[in-house]
């Protein structure tokens, strides 16, 4: 059962979503303007963050190096705000791309050391791409597989953690290669969640667009993050 009614769905800015249509039942209707404004602010989540991580890498680079673990403190704190504010217009859409755009900041030091290596635009821009295509992929993979997906929440959920611990271990350790596997298993991990949480889009198990976004957008961070980290650390040894 969905988690909202679309009967009485509202857009993100607060208004009623448009029903007019006679071409298909009015939850049909609902769920695709449900969908829609997910993936426009999706869309504006990672405008956001591309401007952030512009701005960090162009102006603040030594300010986000200096304090990242401050920036990361505002990004989750940023983050449960939206989670309390995700049904009150205007304030969920300042939060969403306050958050994004902090993200984008806190790429910074990632994206300069690989833009520091030989040919490291066209390593962020290959990971881009990767990036971009396996989220095309991945997301028709949901739309089209007969299987459901909700069944492996509590699986990927747990594959969370441990990459999560695992990459806080190899703060003090410093291992490349725990980090390439890591990175690799990352990669894997956000794949699925890509097509895991595509499928909850469309089924209506999202009871607010921006939470939605925010799910494909963290999906999409991590997974570029992944590539990005395989991608530097290999060409860094050639």
């Amino acid at each position: 059962m969905s988690l909202y009614d679309r009967k009485t769905l509202k857009n993100y800015d607060g208004y009623p979503a448009d029903t007019s249509s006679e071409s298909f039942a009015q939850s049909d209707v609902a769920l695709i303007n449900f969908v829609k404004q997910t993936y426009q602010l999706f869309a504006g989540s990672l405008l956001a963050a591309s401007v952030g991580a512009y701005i960090g890498i162009s102006a603040f680079g030594d300010l986000v190096s200096q304090y990242y673990i401050g920036f990361v403190i505002l990004e989750f704190a940023l983050l449960f705000g939206l989670m309390f504010a995700k049904s009150k217009p205007g304030i969920n859409l300042l939060l969403l791309f306050a958050f994004t755009f902090t993200t984008g900041l806190t790429l910074t030091p990632i994206l300069s050391r690989i833009l520091g290596l030989p040919g490291g635009a066209a390593i962020v821009a290959q990971a881009f791409l990767l990036t971009t295509a396996i989220f095309g992929v991945m997301s028709i993979f949901a739309l089209r597989t007969t299987k459901d997906l909700a069944s492996m929440g509590k699986m990927l959920f747990i594959a969370l953690i441990v990459v999560v611990v695992g990459s806080l271990i190899n703060l003090f350790l410093g291992s490349p290669i725990l980090q390439v596997a890591l990175a690799g298993v990352g990669a894997i991990l956000f794949s699925i969640f890509i097509a895991y949480d595509t499928q909850n889009i469309v089924r209506g198990l999202y009871d607010s667009p921006v939470m939605a976004a925010v799910s494909l957008y963290l999906d999409f961070l991590n997974l570029f993050i992944s590539l990005l980290q395989i991608l530097g650390i290999f060409n860094s040894r050639e």
